[in-house]
């Protein structure tokens, strides 16, 4: 009773606000408004996807075609292009160090959880707004501050960042080791500490959201698998993220106070360094024990929009709905304790090597449920193509290809043979990449109308998921291949290896479809953009979902809902429920108006539903 007095004390602050004329950068620069702050994460975010995938066609084309004048990358890239008209050797490796940094927290976190977190926490569990929502503004300007410090390292006279997007030491812990070592380095760290803070901030908004603002009737068994989805993330980014911001920490000391966490008998042309007593192996067990948990920072918001837009367009209750859930709960517990497999090649002790294998082997098992259940959903339904919808499947598809080679990765005897070369790189890349832009992608299909009140083009979105899937699997497949044959990562060019001579062609084939795919993205990009403002008008619920933001209005206020919001009776997937007049029911349909449709079970709860009306009247007549 006491918080739902302190719910709607709230909310009529929030009423009192929006009749406050706001300026225009209160409403769409320095905004607390949910929505607003999740269309400055996905702007955002789409700014440092071309960016970042700019960078792998440009490294594509060196490896490819190791031989060709890129000379004409020069306006571009200056000096970064040798006299030759070759990639520079050590601009190659700070693009794919930057790379990697900017598609896996610029793009997939902030595109994933940043975005949808943010716009459908709120709408889906019928809140105003987030908890705090000046906590939520800060989240995006710590974000925003992160990316321009950056993008300020791109242009720096002796790069950005280099050693790989882990930045493993000693590159990364000696300020002199290489040119990329030098400030790019430093600002990269300061960088990921502002992007520490962004997703903290983020995180610990989301958890009390969900925990806190639920309307009345909203219970955990009701919520949509989305909410659960970005509920378990935050969790895990909460708990992961703060352990990075130790290994940075620990990383400046080494740089720039003397101190030896990581560094030990160092040399540097025949000089040795006074550091003595650290070790490089405790950095990668700080790193993977965020870097693993971020695997599935990315990947659970995209299963989670994945389950919503699955069952929606497959027009049937999810199956397994309770079996989701604790898959999701194994994942969130297993990606904490699997971390030391990224670990299999540093020494690491063989005893503790078969403890993670096995762990590692056994996350598999809550990732099938998943895959199972999205099947099951999916036999027999009355599918709806929509683009939404193909990207989701291609999720599903994506997901399973990558999932079964991580079982060849899982084993340590495998791995010590495979680690290095581009079998890892095309597993990572479909289970992680691929899918979890698969989600992203989706997801701004599915909710772009009630995000802008218009509809994005479907024809240019078939054209958009035909080239992107079979580019995806065109670059990642052949990989597997090559990568087995012993192709080794992280190489400038293999012109110097016989041994590689005969993959060539197939080499280049991966570069010719990786600057295909890129190419193919503008596609989006131009739908994305002309839609929001040229599109057709949305109507209010145009997939015929269930879920409580299709209820609020077309373009929605600060606060979501005109009047009272909306109270919850069923959970979410009631679709295609023998007996009843449509084919879907939304959760604020109650059970004495479906008595055709009605399970016994649900004609017993509408009793609770007369007692709940009964306690709202209370409620009311309290808070005036």
């Amino acid at each position: 009773m006491a918080t739902e007095v302190a719910q709607i004390d709230v909310h009529a602050h929030e009423d009192h606000h929006d009749h406050h004329e706001q300026s225009f950068i209160e409403k769409y620069i320095f905004s607390t408004d949910h929505k607003v702050i999740a269309k400055q994460f996905l702007i955002t975010g789409i700014f440092w996807a071309i960016i970042g995938a700019a960078m792998s066609a440009i490294f594509r084309l060196q490896l490819g075609f190791p031989e060709a004048d890129l000379g004409w990358l020069r306006p571009l890239l200056g000096r970064w292009i040798t006299e030759t008209g070759q990639l520079d050797q050590e601009f190659y490796l700070a693009l794919v160090t930057m790379h990697g940094t900017i598609m896996v927290f610029f793009v997939l976190t902030a595109g994933l959880s940043g975005t949808f977190s943010n716009f459908l926490i709120p709408l889906q569990i019928g809140a105003r707004d987030m908890a705090s929502g000046f906590m939520n503004m800060l989240s995006y300007w710590f974000f925003f501050v992160s990316g321009v410090l950056m993008f300020i390292s791109l242009f720096l006279e002796t790069g950005p960042a280099s050693g790989g997007w882990v930045v493993y030491p000693p590159l990364s812990a000696i300020q002199t080791a290489m040119p990329g070592s030098g400030m790019g380095m430093t600002l990269w760290l300061v960088a990921m500490v502002f992007f520490i803070a962004s997703s903290l901030l983020g995180g610990i908004n989301y958890i009390t959201t969900v925990i806190n603002l639920r309307t009345k009737g909203m219970t955990f068994s009701r919520l949509p698998l989305t909410i659960w989805a970005f509920f378990l993330t935050a969790v895990i980014g909460v708990l992961s993220f703060p352990v990075l911001f130790a290994a940075a920490l620990l990383l400046v000391f080494d740089r720039s106070f003397g101190t030896s966490f990581y560094l030990s008998e160092i040399y540097i042309q025949g000089e040795a360094l006074s550091n003595v007593g650290g070790s490089p192996i405790l950095y990668q067990h700080l790193f993977w024990f965020l870097g693993h948990p971020e695997v599935y920072i990315v990947l659970l918001p995209a299963l989670g929009i994945t389950s919503e837009i699955i069952a929606t367009n497959s027009r049937k209750p999810i199956f397994g709905y309770k079996a989701m859930i604790v898959s999701m709960l194994g994942i969130t517990f297993l990606s904490f304790i699997v971390w030391a497999h990224h670990m299999f090649v540093s020494g690491l002790n063989p005893f503790l090597g078969s403890i993670f294998m096995f762990l590692t082997l056994i996350i598999a098992v809550p990732s099938a449920v998943k895959v199972f259940n999205y099947l099951t959903t999916l036999w027999k339904g009355n599918i709806v193509f929509t683009p939404a919808m193909l990207f989701s499947i291609g999720l599903v598809s994506v997901f399973i290809s990558g999932g079964i080679t991580g079982i060849f990765l899982g084993n340590s005897a495998i791995d010590i043979q495979l680690h290095d070369t581009y079998f890892v790189v095309a597993h990572f890349h479909l289970v992680m990449g691929a899918a979890s832009a698969f989600g992203l992608l989706a997801g701004v299909y599915h909710w772009f109308p009630k995000m802008f009140g218009r509809m994005m083009d479907a024809k240019l979105g078939y054209i958009h998921f035909w080239l992107t899937f079979i580019g995806i699997y065109s670059v990642f497949f052949p990989m597997h291949y090559i990568g087995i044959a012993g192709f080794p990562r992280r190489y400038y060019s293999f012109t110097n290896f016989d041994a590689f001579s005969g993959f060539t062609d197939l080499n280049q084939f991966i570069s010719i479809a990786a600057i295909a795919t890129f190419i193919g993205q503008f596609i989006f990009l131009f739908n994305f953009f002309y839609s929001m403002y040229r599109g057709r008008k949305a109507p209010a619920n145009p997939w015929k979902s269930n879920t409580l933001e299709w209820t609020t209005p077309r373009n929605p206020g600060h606060g979501n809902w005109v009047g009272e919001i909306p109270h919850v009776y069923r959970w979410p997937y009631d679709y295609s429920k023998p007996g009843a007049e449509d084919d879907f029911i939304p959760q604020t349909v109650p059970f004495s108006e479906t008595m055709e449709s009605n399970l016994p079970h649900e004609n017993d709860l509408i009793a609770l539903e007369k007692e709940q009306a009964e306690e709202i009247v209370v409620d009311e007549s309290a808070g005036h």
